[in-house]
């Protein structure tokens, strides 16, 4: 179909001669550490970041199965990581060399309807992407590493990153603040809050979330800090369950146990949820009949989850989706919604713009959220492809995953010390 014209360009050129180390996508869990050409300055607005640390998320898992359209062999991954800024482009004022800075997954351009209110995720000059606009009836913004239906811009599995826009895509990291704090501003910490606050978490509420991977543990977090009253996790992996039952310090129901989920929540909550979030990142069919049918790819995504959303709110409750859903599901309850005058608010991808400031000056720095309680191992750059195989298939218990580079500083005290993949077996 072509490519629309676009105000940023994902090719770059590169310098002559030197090479870095990259996770590249070449087929269905087929990803491999590669060498590749290590880019420079392109277009004048850009800055080449040197990557300091990166991570693996839930949604690049539609990556690595392959699920996500137009990604094409070579295409390097990761739409979360920080750095130190290696190189500035001639138009680039408030970002200098040697500074430490975050990346949001986003590449906004600051200058269209969208950007000028913050909504970086919805910048209409950055992605080129003509099946989005064909799918969707616009485009989201142009995303680090996410394919090129998002765009095609090389992502930040990589020792270095050229970052387009680079005065307007980069947060500067103060100096008190460690890269475990800090790196998770670039999707996680906006993500997890802009589902709460979009869906209209109040004071009082019950709060039902699904998925206790990093966003949903996130969400609990922020629900309490916007006044829950109550939170309950739905989820299947014992060590998420553990995990928000003692250290997030919810109830929770394993769907695996109770396999009438509904039910379950009727008989926590009679009057049903004030609020449900979708917070998951992988859906995997439960039942035979959505199992069949994304086999058979009459459908791309399965909505189990919305439809137990639908049913367990209240009356004119709010059901919020920041999980990522890429295309079609057969059978959502429509009925529920209207019949019940639910609100259905499809949050869309976390406008990173909007929040990392608020976050990190309000949350982080006076101690009132700290992100690194999400780290559960980390790993070097090298140990990458293993890490998402690893990653699937949730072994050992992984969550959140710190990947240093050669670059990276040593890891802070408090944070897991660095492992290997093939030990965790």
């Amino acid at each position: 179909m072509g490519t629309v014209p676009t105000e940023v360009h994902p090719e770059y050129k590169h310098v002559e001669g030197k090479t870095m180390k990259a996770l590249a996508w070449f087929g269905s869990k087929d990803v491999r550490m590669v060498e590749a050409p290590v880019p420079d300055i392109t277009e004048d607005d850009d800055v080449i970041v040197q990557v300091t640390g990166t991570t693996i998320c839930g949604s690049d898992l539609h990556l690595y199965h392959g699920e996500i359209m137009a990604l094409q062999k070579g295409d390097i991954l990761c739409h979360e990581f920080m750095g130190k800024v290696e190189k500035v482009g001639p138009n680039v004022e408030n970002i200098r060399i040697g500074q430490r800075v975050v990346a949001s997954f986003q590449i906004a351009c600051g200058e269209c309807e969208y950007c000028k209110q913050k909504l970086s995720s919805f910048c209409d000059k950055t992605n080129n992407s003509s099946l989005q606009n064909y799918m969707y009836g616009q485009r989201d913004a142009g995303f680090f590493g996410y394919s090129h239906f998002t765009g095609g811009f090389p992502g930040g599995q990589a020792e270095y990153v050229r970052v387009p826009k680079g005065q307007i895509n980069l947060l500067p990291v103060p100096d008190q603040i460690t890269d475990e704090q800090a790196i998770y501003l670039s999707d996680v910490l906006p993500t997890s809050y802009h589902a709460v606050v979009d869906t209209g978490v109040q004071e009082g509420d019950v709060v039902g979330i699904w998925g206790l991977g990093p966003i949903g543990q996130c969400a609990i977090r922020w629900a309490k800090l916007k006044g829950a009253s109550r939170v309950i996790g739905i989820d299947a992996i014992p060590e998420r369950l553990d995990f928000a039952r003692e250290q997030s310090g919810i109830e929770v129901i394993d769907f695996k146990k109770d396999t009438d989920v509904v039910k379950r929540i009727y008989e926590l909550v009679p009057r049903g949820f004030d609020v449900a979030l979708d917070c998951g990142s992988f859906h995997e069919p439960k039942g035979l009949n959505h199992k069949i049918q994304k086999a058979l790819m009459m459908e791309t995504d399965v909505p189990e989850t919305i439809n137990e959303m639908l049913v367990s709110v209240r009356k004119m409750g709010r059901c919020g989706i920041i999980a990522a859903y890429a295309g079609f599901a057969n059978g959502v309850n429509v009925g529920a919604l209207m019949e019940k005058g639910i609100r259905l608010i499809g949050n869309g991808q976390a406008p990173v713009h909007k929040y990392w400031d608020e976050i990190l000056k309000e949350y982080i720095i006076p101690g009132k959220f700290d992100p690194t309680f999400m780290i559960t191992h980390r790993v070097p750059l090298e140990d990458m492809a293993k890490l998402y195989a690893a990653f699937d298939k949730r072994q050992a218990g992984v969550g959140k995953v710190f990947v240093q580079t050669k670059f990276s500083s040593p890891a802070s005290p408090t944070c897991p010390k660095l492992s290997r993949v093939v030990d965790w077996e």
